[in-house]
């Protein structure tokens, strides 16, 4: 329970008397304390509140523009945000215009929006291209922080392993709330290492906190884990993606969004489905192989599903593709499949974990060769054209244009209730993001000005 929100959002509406005497008993909930010391607890909380709203009444407009934030009026939820749809990808290109608007390059940046981002470095006159990827525990996963750790340390590092790196470093940043239980840090780290372990990458730094320090209660965990990779060559960025290249996708059983699926319906066999290393393999036979200079692009099949993936390609590069749905429905673990068939889930629309390649047709012929000889499983589903759309060609031979849901298919039952379908509103949201996005940039430019003035810059 967030507290100091709680406050927030009752303090303009409600008697403070009130407040305090329902947050006590919150606390009372989660805290062993009297209620003298619950009380006293709450109007500590409620007085530093109260302390925080004099920066409305500041003469300095420039100090409080930097205390406050520009208002979208638009809530996390109610615009998908990291629920992998139309959502998510259109406030994603929000924060990466931001983060181009800065005097700063990258040989991929987030406008991109590519699995992970890549500068490159001249070392001794030799080009070196460093890759980083950070990617955030699955929200369901929170009691079971083993899991957790284990599905997205093996994210973050497939999202170097696809830009064509090396993996060298992992980094990992622990949040845990004020009531969690110190066993669980332990358990998340123990998920990562066992994924540095067997793959050999080591751990290198990390943080640990609580989420929102005394203001939050209760014992939920918030995690990252970052990834750093190095290569001798260009990336394996989706805006290389060429007309005719074939389209290789290997087996995928699914990470922290199949575990979750599976967990929260009971159907904890296909856990076991989930705990391989399958994509780091095939990545790393691509590389030992000496394919990667001439692998057009790469990337694992996670945000929104394929449907995601696709149209985020399709989008970046301005191509088709025209894909096989028999073939897709092959490269996913049939027990993953029976389960997302079984609940009514749309295979395309969730993360499975494969490994898609994009490339020439003798580069996919030899690459489809070196991974299954480490033993995973791939198959040639389809063919990248000039059409700017992407289809899929079903049992019937009819197509379909491939269109990415307002938000990834509905894996649990509070997700099905929530729904998938854009809000009729959406293009009245967009219009707010992109302001709120604007007001962000102007902000950051004047605060960059005002400093760089001061250090004559």
């Amino acid at each position: 329970m967030d507290i100091e929100g709680f406050v927030r959002h009752k303090i303009g509406f409600e008697d403070q008397k009130i407040i305090k005497e329902v947050l006590s008993e919150r606390i009372r909930e989660y805290k062993s304390l009297n209620s003298k010391n619950a009380t006293i607890m709450a109007e500590a909380v409620i007085e530093e509140v109260k302390n925080t709203l004099a920066v409305q009444d500041l003469d300095d407009k420039f100090l409080k523009e930097m205390l406050e934030f520009n208002s979208a009026d638009i809530a996390m939820g109610e615009m998908g945000v990291g629920s992998r749809g139309a959502g998510d990808f259109f406030v994603h290109r929000k924060i990466a215009d931001i983060v181009s608007s800065t005097k700063t390059s990258a040989f991929i940046n987030p406008a991109a929006q590519d699995d992970g981002g890549v500068v490159e470095v001249d070392s001794k006159g030799n080009k070196i291209f460093v890759t980083t990827a950070i990617d955030g525990i699955h929200s369901r996963l929170s009691e079971y922080p083993f899991l957790g750790g284990f599905h997205v340390a093996r994210a973050a590092l497939r999202d170097v392993c696809v830009m064509g790196s090396d993996p060298v470093a992992i980094i990992s940043d622990l949040h845990l709330a004020d009531d969690g239980d110190v066993g669980k840090l332990f358990d998340f780290t123990a998920g990562v290492a066992t994924v540095s372990e067997l793959i050999k990458v080591p751990i290198v730094a990390g943080s640990t906190l609580r989420v929102g320090g005394d203001m939050v209660l209760g014992d939920r965990l918030v995690s990252a884990v970052g990834a750093i990779g190095v290569s001798p060559h260009p990336p394996t960025a989706r805006k290389r993606a060429e007309s005719g290249d074939v389209i290789l996708l290997t087996e995928g059983s699914g990470g922290g969004t199949i575990t979750t699926t599976a967990i929260y319906h009971g159907l904890f066999d296909v856990v076991k489905e989930t705990m391989d290393i399958d994509f780091i393999l095939a990545s790393e036979a691509i590389m030992h192989a000496d394919l990667l200079p001439q692998i057009h692009a790469m990337t694992d099949v996670t945000n929104g599903g394929l449907r995601g993936d696709v149209h985020e390609i399709s989008t970046t590069t301005g191509l088709g593709m025209e894909l096989s749905y028999p073939k897709i429905r092959k490269m996913i673990n049939p027990k993953v499949l029976h389960m997302l068939e079984n609940l009514n889930i749309d295979p395309l629309g969730v993360s499975v974990d494969s490994l898609m390649i994009i490339a020439p047709e003798n580069v996919a012929k030899e690459s489809k060769k070196v991974i299954e000889e480490v033993g995973v499983k791939v198959e040639e589903i389809g063919m990248v054209d000039k059409s700017g759309v992407p289809r899929l060609i079903k049992e019937d031979g009819s197509a379909e244009v491939i269109t990415p849901l307002f938000r990834e298919a509905a894996y649990t039952k509070i997700k099905k209730l929530v729904g998938e379908k854009t809000p009729q509103d959406f293009e009245i949201m967009k219009e707010k993001v992109e302001k709120a996005a604007f007001k962000a940039i102007s902000k950051k430019n004047r605060v960059v000005k005002d400093i760089a003035e001061n250090y004559k810059l």
